[in-house]
C-alpha cells in the first residue's frame, strides 16, 4: 500500500488530513442545518413581532377608529378605508418596511372572500386558510414557497372574525354601509360569520435573506475551524518531530554505527516513555552483543 511506503511524519499527516476532511465534511453538514434552523428562528421571531404589532393596529382601529368614523360610512359617497383593520394594518406595515431591519419583509392578510381584492388569497394561501379551518389546533405554519420573483420563507397565522362590529360590513349586503357598496360593489366580502377563520396573516421574506445569513455564519465558523486545524497540525508536527521522529532517527543512526562495529556508541536514553524504553532495550542488546563478540574473540 502506498501509505506504508511513506515516512512516519508524512504518513501521520496524511492520516490526520483524512480524519479532518471527514470530520470537516460532517461538521459542515451538521452546522449548515443548525445555522439554517437558527436563521429561520431569527426571521420567525421578527415575523411574530410584526404580526403582534399588526394585531395591535387592528385592535386599535376596531376599538378607537371605527366608532369615530362609522357614522360617516352611510353619508359619505366614498368608503373610508381607514375604518377597516386589515387596511390599517397593511398601511402601517408599509411604513415599518422603511426600517432597514424590515425592508425585505412582506405582509398580507390573505382572505378567501375579501371586500378589497388586493387581499384575495391565491391558491397556495387559500390552502393555508383551509388547513387552519380543518386543524383547529394548528396556530402557525411556516416554510418555503416559490413565487415568480423567487423563493420566500413565510410564517402564517389564522385570522378569525373576532368581533360583532366586523359583521356590519361583511355579513349581508343589506347591512353593509352604502359607501362600501358604492366603492367595492356587492359581490365580494359578504357571508362572514363570527369566529370563522376567514384569512391567514402571512409575513414573508426572500429565502436568500434566510439562507445568506446561514451561509455567512457557516463560512465564518468553517474558516475558524480550518485555521484551528492548521494550527493543531503545526503544533502536533512539531511535537511529533521533537518527541518521536528525531529520537527514532538518532537511534537509527546509532544502530547503523553499532552494526559497523562502533561499539562505543550509546543509544541516547533521555526519557522514561516508550522511546526511552526502546533506547534502554537497544543499549542492553548492544551490551549483550558486545559480550558475545568478546567471548567469540577469546575462543579464537
Amino acid at each position: 500500500m502506498w501509505l506504508q511506503r511513506l515516512k512516519l511524519g508524512p504518513r501521520f499527516n496524511v492520516l490526520l488530513a483524512l480524519v479532518f476532511v471527514g470530520g470537516f465534511a460532517l461538521s459542515g453538514l451538521a452546522l449548515s442545518n443548525v445555522l439554517e434552523s437558527r436563521a429561520k428562528n431569527e426571521v420567525t421571531s421578527k415575523a411574530l413581532v410584526l404580526i403582534q404589532t399588526m394585531n395591535s393596529v387592528r385592535d386599535y382601529t376596531t376599538t378607537n377608529i371605527q366608532p369615530l368614523l362609522n357614522p360617516r360610512l352611510d353619508t359619505d359617497s366614498t368608503f373610508i378605508a381607514e375604518t377597516v383593520p386589515a387596511f390599517a394594518a397593511t398601511e402601517v406595515f408599509q411604513r415599518v418596511r422603511k426600517i432597514d431591519d424590515y425592508k425585505d419583509f412582506f405582509y398580507k392578510e390573505a382572505t378567501l372572500n375579501p371586500t378589497n381584492l388586493r387581499d384575495k388569497a391565491d391558491s397556495f394561501e387559500a390552502n393555508l386558510v383551509q388547513r387552519f379551518r380543518e386543524e383547529s389546533n394548528t396556530k402557525e405554519i411556516s416554510g418555503f414557497r416559490d413565487l415568480p420573483g423567487g423563493q420566500v420563507f413565510y410564517i402564517a397565522r389564522p385570522l378569525a372574525v373576532g368581533k360583532e362590529s366586523c359583521l356590519r360590513c361583511h355579513s349581508t349586503v343589506d347591512k353593509a354601509p352604502k359607501s362600501q357598496i358604492a366603492t367595492y360593489g356587492d359581490q365580494n366580502g359578504f357571508g362572514w360569520k363570527l369566529n370563522d377563520i376567514i384569512a391567514a396573516q402571512i409575513v414573508s421574506v426572500p429565502a436568500e435573506e434566510v439562507l445568506d445569513n446561514a451561509r455567512r455564519s457557516l463560512t465564518l465558523i468553517m474558516s475558524i475551524l480550518l485555521g484551528v486545524f492548521l494550527a493543531i497540525v503545526f503544533v502536533i508536527n512539531y511535537l511529533l518531530k521533537r518527541s518521536v521522529i528525531r529520537p527514532i532517527r538518532q537511534m537509527a543512526r546509532t544502530a547503523e554505527a553499532v552494526s559497523m562495529g562502533e561499539m562505543a556508541t550509546e543509544f541516547e536514553q533521555n526519557s522514561r516513555d516508550e522511546i526511552g524504553t526502546l533506547a534502554a532495550a537497544f543499549n542492553r542488546m548492544k551490551s549483550s552483543l558486545e559480550i558475545s563478540m568478546n567471548l567469540l574473540n577469546k575462543k579464537q
